[in-house]
């Protein structure tokens, strides 16, 4: 954002600006107004740039192309020029990134929220199928195997959903409640990191319990699977967000303290989960936490709150959970559950409700 070239150059009227530069890629180039960063005299600021001007009269930019993604088609990105377009200052000059961050907060959660998302409707095509295709004389829930796959699935998927929602009560209170204000400023960027990192290689697992019919796209799955890489890399990739935390934790007492409080107040309901809390690695106020391993710090914070915000909530799986992710070194792949596992009721209470 530093390196930013685009130039805000001041008109006339009050925080008026003319915006000349290009832009290799901006969101949603079908909407009426953006926010937009440039280098305006007294440093890089936030402004929107509406479609029109108040006259109705176009805004001087053009659409240089549309990006030919991976996926998200109906979603569309271009490539944008700035012909000297009006737009208008949000916040003080020079500080367009602290300001462009408080939407960053809203659209973080989005991404956690479309991964869990994706990851819940994933597992539903996948119950779905297992529940009626047979083979080998039973149907494919009732083998074994496909029994744990389908478990560990739902618990992921359960887990993941329950620690969205903790981040968007605190999102939704931010404004009321500082505590949940510096909850807020640290979990999103642990669960955007840690959830859209999941979603791909959980949609791919749902894709195999389909087997063939998982690759052809009358499944739904493979267009789920393009989508799935995306929330990691909109709004800052993983290594943003875990270097996000590792500031937040180091400059901003208050962040974590509340982080570790949210932790603390699941101790005590399960051995497992005390011993991980125990175990927990430097998480800044005068430690020095390497850049190299912000990763392992984000996703054993991540891991951590999940299991804190189930056994919180109280969830039958929260043990399952715990002993699954916490009590060992995770498995490299789903459908790696102990076998004592009642596979069974954590797929009853997977079973989309009727």
């Amino acid at each position: 954002m530093r390196s930013n070239r685009t130039c805000a150059t001041p008109l006339a009227g009050e925080g008026e600006y003319a915006l000349v530069g290009h832009k290799w890629f901006l969101s949603a180039p079908m909407s009426d107004a953006w926010l937009v960063l440039a280098q305006a005299p007294g440093g890089l600021s936030c402004f929107l740039m509406p479609r029109r001007l108040p006259d109705g009269a176009r805004n001087a930019f053009r659409l240089m192309r549309l990006k030919d993604k991976l996926g998200d088609w109906a979603n569309a990105s271009s490539e944008v020029e700035f012909c000297g377009a009006w737009a208008r200052r949000i916040g003080a000059e020079g500080r367009g990134v602290a300001t462009i961050i408080e939407m960053v907060m809203l659209t973080r959660l989005d991404c956690m929220l479309g991964a869990a998302a994706e990851m819940r409707m994933a597992l539903a095509q996948a119950l779905h199928h297992a529940r009626h295709r047979r083979a080998f004389g039973r149907r494919l829930v009732e083998q074994p195997l496909m029994a744990n796959v389908l478990a560990d699935l739902a618990l992921e998927s359960e887990a993941s959903t329950a620690l969205a929602m903790r981040v968007a009560r605190a999102v939704d209170a931010a404004a009321r409640d500082p505590a949940e204000a510096a909850f807020a400023r640290v979990a999103t960027a642990l669960g955007k990191f840690w959830l859209c990192r999941r979603a791909a290689g959980f949609v791919n697992e749902a894709q195999e319990c389909l087997g063939g019919a998982g690759y052809v796209e009358e499944s739904m799955l493979p267009r789920l699977y393009r989508q799935a890489p995306l929330n990691s890399i909109w709004e800052g990739s993983g290594n943003v967000q875990c270097l996000d935390v590792l500031r937040a934790l180091a400059r901003e007492p208050q962040s974590r303290q509340v982080l570790l409080h949210e932790l603390e107040q699941a101790r005590g309901h399960d051995a497992a989960y005390d011993a991980a809390f125990d175990a927990l690695p430097p998480t800044g106020e005068g430690e020095v936490v390497a850049e190299a391993m912000a990763r392992h710090m984000a996703a054993s914070l991540a891991i951590l709150l999940q299991a804190a915000t189930l056994l919180r909530a109280g969830s039958p799986v929260a043990a399952a959970f715990i002993a699954a992710r916490l009590a060992a070194p995770m498995p490299p792949a789903y459908g790696m559950l102990d076998a004592s596992v009642a596979f069974s009721d954590i797929l009853e209470r997977a079973v989309p409700s009727r």
